[in-house]
C-alpha cells in the first residue's frame, strides 16, 4: 500500500512539475473598458470575426491598433470604467475568431500576450508581434508566425509554443481581460 501510495505521489509530482498545456497562461493580465466603442478600432475587433487590434499604454493614453496601423487613442482618465491595468509582458492582441472554438457554439473574442512567447520563453525577452491581415501576427526576431484563429498556434518558422492567452470576456460592449494569478 506504501508504494502505491509514494507512487501516485511521485506521478503527481511529475505531472504538476512540467509544463502544463492549458488554454490560458498563468501571467497577470488585466484590463477593463466598459464601453468599447470609445475606441472604433478595438470595437471592430471585438464585432467583427477575424479582425484584431493591439493595446499598448503610451504615456497616459491606450493605443488601439489594427493590421492597418488605424489607431485609436483614448486618454485612461478618460475611459469609463477603468479599473486599473497590468499589461501582461508587453500587451494585447484582441480580436474575435473566425469560427467557433472545439466545443463552443458561439464565435468568441479571443486575447493574447503582444510579446512572442518563444522569446521569453527561451531568452527571457519580450519581443512585439507584429499585427498582419487576414489574422496572424509576426516575430520578426525568431522569424514565427502565428494564426490568432487557431488558437495562435505557429502556422509558419520553426516549432515551439503557442501565443499565450488570456481569460476575456465580451458582454455587451464591455470588454474585460481577467487573467489573475
Amino acid at each position: 500500500m506504501r508504494k502505491i501510495l509514494l507512487a501516485a505521489v511521485v506521478f503527481l509530482a511529475a505531472c504538476s512539475s512540467g509544463e502544463v498545456n492549458n488554454k490560458y497562461c498563468n501571467l497577470r493580465a488585466r484590463l477593463n473598458i466598459e464601453n468599447v466603442t470609445q475606441a472604433p478600432v478595438l470595437f471592430t475587433a471585438c464585432e467583427s470575426m477575424g479582425e484584431y487590434c493591439t493595446i499598448k499604454v503610451d504615456g497616459q493614453r491606450f493605443l488601439f491598433t489594427d493590421a492597418t496601423n488605424h489607431t485609436s487613442a483614448i486618454n485612461i482618465s478618460a475611459m469609463a470604467g477603468y479599473s486599473g491595468y497590468y499589461p501582461g509582458l508587453s500587451g494585447f492582441i484582441v480580436g474575435k475568431l473566425t469560427i467557433p472554438e472545439i466545443g463552443e457554439d458561439q464565435v468568441r473574442v479571443v486575447c493574447y500576450d503582444l510579446a512572442c512567447s518563444n522569446c521569453y520563453q527561451n531568452y527571457n525577452i519580450t519581443k512585439p508581434l507584429q499585427l498582419q491581415t487576414s489574422g496572424y501576427a509576426k516575430c520578426n526576431n525568431c522569424k514565427r508566425t502565428y494564426n490568432l484563429n487557431d488558437c495562435g498556434t505557429i502556422s509558419d518558422g520553426p516549432a515551439g509554443r503557442n501565443l499565450y492567452r488570456y481569460r476575456v470576456n465580451y458582454i455587451s460592449l464591455a470588454l474585460i481581460i481577467n487573467n489573475g494569478v
